[in-house]
This record gives structure tokens, sequence and C-alpha cells, in this order.
């Protein structure tokens, strides 16, 4: 099987990793195959929960030094062992509002927070992503935190941004970019490096464990996903082609901007159920995918006001956060057929962009992130919101909000900012 299923088209069809071979031994493989998804209809969706969203901007992250940042460090060009040498110990927490305090990080600034994910078996134990080659630990939900030092994931040439962290059981995965996949079975104490073709379609933005041990999804921000059972061994591509070449292939489908499209997926949200919803990078149309459908799926907007982040709701309906602080739920409990079928809300941004959304898993209390500390909650599931004005204070932008319990959440964002849920006073 050619490594590349079209040699013309090589750039934007989907590649998938193949078996290893045996000279690789205890290595995994990092050769990819071709292999093509079969055709299927689309299964009908079903009630959603616990979606995760994900900011898949291929944006660099590269950042203008000042004395200020050279004498704190230059953390991101150390390696693993330069790292577990330096005496700073674990960082410690000061409270902000009633809901949030603030996590005091070992980091220098400029760190942009990404991804958070605590071990199932172990709900004391989590791991925060970010840039800047960051991988942090905390042994205390997420109270203090130190650097854990992973070998394989440090290299001296190369800056890695840490994505996307998820467990089932102590079976973990982080991915990031340059392309980089790191796989545990024993809750994260150790880690090996999965090896990753540079013909991968995209940079992996999102992965998640699922179902028994050594299944996994990767999703890149050019819409490749990618299906393992047997802990990275062997790849499926779920999807025939990239985005880009699904919607140059369908010019006819009347999607604005689709049109010679060579721009990637600005965020990706996954639910349950295993369907993805990604917002172009424009933020002009999105797209939607379902367990057996062979492409992507893109949806037009009427409203000229561009989406900032969007994704699933508890009841399985979508949510939209628009430019200059606006937000928006469809009116049914699954994909809308139009753009039409959204209604607006009032939440009162001030302007400030809103940037992400969750929902306890209780599916009734919902928060809003944003710029300049921007934090918002709902008591009854998005019909009206609260700020929470002891957030204003805080000197950052808030990317992401997570729950992984009632009582146990976390916002992270740029600088090194992390605020962990406390609860009402």
């Amino acid at each position: 099987m050619a490594s590349i299923v079209n040699a013309a088209s090589a750039a934007s069809r989907v590649a998938a990793p193949s078996k290893a071979t045996a000279a690789s031994n205890m290595a995994r493989a990092s050769a990819f195959h071709g292999l093509r998804a079969h055709k299927a209809s689309s299964v009908k969706a079903s009630a959603r929960s616990g979606a995760q969203v994900v900011k898949a901007s291929a944006d660099s992250d590269a950042a203008t030094f000042g004395r200020r940042d050279i004498a704190k460090g230059a953390l991101a060009g150390l390696s693993a062992a330069a790292i577990a040498a330096m005496p700073a110990g674990p960082a410690k927490a000061e409270e902000v509002s009633k809901f949030w305090e603030i996590v005091d990080l070992p980091l220098e600034p400029g760190v942009i927070l990404l991804d958070i994910a605590f071990v199932p078996d172990d709900p004391k134990h989590g791991f925060l992503l970010g840039t800047r080659q960051t991988i942090l630990e905390t042994f205390d939900g997420g109270k203090t935190w130190d650097f854990k030092s992973i070998p394989a994931a440090f290299d001296d040439d190369v800056n890695y941004r840490f994505n996307s962290v998820s467990f089932n059981g102590k079976e973990g995965w982080i991915v990031g970019k340059p392309a980089i996949l790191l796989h545990t079975t024993d809750g994260g104490d150790t880690w090996e490096r999965v090896g990753l073709s540079p013909r991968l379609p995209g940079a992996p933005v999102l992965i998640t464990a699922t179902g028994r041990a050594g299944q996994a999804e990767m999703v890149t921000d050019e819409g490749a996903i990618y299906l393992t059972t047997d802990a990275a061994r062997n790849w499926k591509a779920a999807v025939e082609e990239t985005i880009s070449a699904t919607l140059n292939r369908t010019v006819s489908s009347g999607v604005q901007g689709a049109s010679y499209y060579t721009g990637t997926l600005s965020t990706i949200a996954r639910n349950n159920d295993g369907d993805y919803i990604g917002l172009s990078s424009r933020g002009n149309f999105y797209m939607t995918w379902s367990p057996g459908q062979a492409y992507w799926q893109p949806h037009n907007r009427s409203s000229g006001r561009r989406v900032q982040s969007m994704g699933w709701r508890p009841d399985g309906g979508i949510w939209e956060l628009t430019r200059g602080g606006g937000i928006f739920f469809s009116n049914t409990d699954g994909l809308p057929e139009n753009d039409d079928d959204f209604s607006e809300g009032k939440i009162g941004s001030r302007g400030f962009g809103l940037l992400d959304l969750t929902a306890k898993p209780n599916g009734k209390q919902f928060w809003i992130v944003g710029g300049s500390g921007s934090v918002f909650y709902s008591n009854d599931a998005g019909k009206s919101w609260k700020r929470d004005r002891g957030t204003d204070n805080v000197a950052g932008n808030l990317y992401n909000v997570k729950f992984s319990s009632d009582d146990s959440g976390f916002i992270l964002g740029n600088d090194g900012i992390l605020l962990r849920y406390v609860g009402p006073k």
C-alpha cells in the first residue's frame, strides 16, 4: 500500500499510521500508510453530554523577550534534566473570588495553558499542558503543581506546544505541535513516545481516550481523524480527506468562503457520542462529523458576525460565542438544519470577547470565560447570566474552562494563569 493515497493530492488526503515493523520491536511504528474509511450513512444523533472543546489555532506562540523574560529564565529551551535540577517547590494558590482561587505556577511569563485532565482512578492526580514544552503535575487536586519530567517529550531543538491530554482509567495520551504523541498505561508515572509521520495532515490538537484499554481518537487541525484499538500500534483513518479537500471538492454546496479553502479548524469539540464540530479559522462557517461518515459535513452561516468558538451543550444542542461578546444557542437538542435556528442570549459581556463555554456535569450550571479576566456563570442552563466580578482583576485572557466533576473545575489562560474552582462561599 502506498504511503500517500494519491501523489497529486498528497497534501490533502488523509494518511493513517501503519502496523509496527518487526525491526522496531519495542518501539512504536512511525510510518503512515493511506487508508480509506468505508462509506456509511450518517448515524442519528442521540442525547449528548460531556462535550470538550479544544483550541486548534496554528498561530505561532513565539514572543518578544525583554529583560524581565530573560531574567526569569528561558524555561522553554531547558532539557528534562535541567528542569529536574531546578530547586523550585510546588506552586500555591490565592483566592480571587467567592468561586475561584488563582494558582501560582512555576512558569515564565508568556506561557499559554491549553488543557488539563485528571486520572480517573486517582482524581487528585492530574496533568496541565501548555506552550513552551509545559507539562505540570499535581497530586492534591490542583492546589499545587510541579514540573513533570518526561525525557521523551523534551527536545533542545524543538519547542513543543502540548495541546491535549486525556485519560481512561490509568491509560493516558498527550498530543502536541510539532506532531508528538505520548502514551502512559500507569496513570502518568511513566510516558513513552509514539512515532508520528512528518507527513501527518495538520498538527494533532485533540486526543480522546475511549472505550477499552488501548483505544483512542486523534484529530488534527486539518480535520484528519485517526482511530486506534491497540495502543497506537495500528491506526485507521476515519475520514477519507482533510477539510480543505472536502470544501474545495464541494464548491457547489454553497458554503461561503469554502472555495479554494486552505485554512484549518480554530476550535474542535467532541461529545460523548463521538460527534465532532469544528469551526473554520475565519469563523464564517463550521463543519460536523459523526461516526460512520466518510467526510466532514459543511454548514453555512447567514449571519455576518464571526464566531469565536463553538461546542456541544449537555442536551445535545450547539452553543456559539461570537466576536464582540455575543452568545447564541441552537433552538433544538441536535444539529440545527440552518443558521436561523439559533437564538441570542443576554449576557452583558461589556464588549469583551468570550472564548469558551462549559457546563458542570450536572448540566444545570454553565460557565463562560473570555478576555480581560471575564468570567460569567448561569444557574439556569444559559437563560440568564451573572458576572463573577472577583476575576476582573485577573490580568490576562482566559481561554478554557473545564469541570471534571461538579466540585472540581479549572480555568486556563495566558501568562500561566490557572484558576481553581473552590465553590460559592
